[in-house]
């Protein structure tokens, strides 16, 4: 397959999760985070599919289009072994929506990344939240969820908080 076939089958799933995860929570009070902004296409997208909830970005430093660059009271700067823990005593378990598209393109880095961080993000999402990640995440307590429609096995994954 080809890197720019893997892209698209990345990019059509994790829209197909968004939309998925927007819908299922979008009666669930508490925050959304999305964790690492890049251009900020997805932020952008959440932002439109997700009209009046509070989207939050976890980021080391903006680098994204003008047009998607959330205002500064919406973005937390740092290192995630940071700021996740952070986040956990600023707003407690309260996330409605967790969204990660963290890793590069080295699978094995994107795995270690995906361990260390996984303790981090679990805490944080309120009872029926949803974590949507472009990679393999290691939970504890969160459940995984059949993917919905349009997404592709193994570009994007769902977990739920029981």
């Amino acid at each position: 397959m080809s890197r720019l076939d893997v892209f698209i089958n990345r990019m059509v799933s994790q829209r197909a999760c968004l939309n998925f995860a927007a819908q299922a929570t979008a009666a669930m009070p508490g925050p959304v985070f999305e964790l690492g902004l890049g251009n900020g296409r997805t932020y952008h997208h959440m932002v439109e599919n997700m009209p009046g909830r509070d989207v939050y970005v976890f980021e080391r430093a903006v680098a994204s289009h003008p047009d998607s660059t959330p205002p500064d009271d919406m973005l937390i700067l740092g290192d995630v072994h940071d700021t996740l823990p952070a986040a956990l005593a600023r707003f407690g378990p309260t996330a409605s929506l967790i969204h990660a598209d963290l890793g590069g393109h080295n699978l094995e880095k994107n795995d270690a990344f995906a361990r260390a961080v996984s303790p981090l993000v679990e805490p944080l999402l309120a009872q029926g939240g949803l974590m949507v990640s472009s990679d393999r995440m290691y939970f504890d307590a969160l459940e995984e969820v059949e993917l919905p429609e349009g997404a592709v096995p193994s570009r994007c994954f769902i977990y739920r908080k029981p």
